[in-house]
């Protein structure tokens, strides 16, 4: 699944847009390197998000094209 889609998914990024304009920023990285919205996520990846000031680190745990609002936080995990 692409990066960009992966954060709206999960919702850790609300709107796809926004998730796909913070990797062509360069605030996603993933793994320790810089990724683009059209990474291929993979259940392990570590996913480091800066927001301005604060920064998000979550592992993904799993990786699924539809999910409902409860079960979006099972499928990473807060570093």
């Amino acid at each position: 699944m692409r990066l960009d889609k992966y954060l709206k998914i999960s919702r850790v990024i609300k709107r796809r847009t926004v998730a796909n304009d913070a990797c062509d920023a360069g605030r996603v990285t993933v793994n320790g390197k810089i990724a683009k919205a059209g990474y291929e996520v993979k259940v392990g990846d570590i996913v480091e998000i800066r927001f301005g000031e604060n920064t998000t680190k979550i592992e993904v745990l799993a990786i699924k094209e539809q999910v409902k609002k409860e079960a979006a936080s099972e499928m990473f995990r807060l570093i």
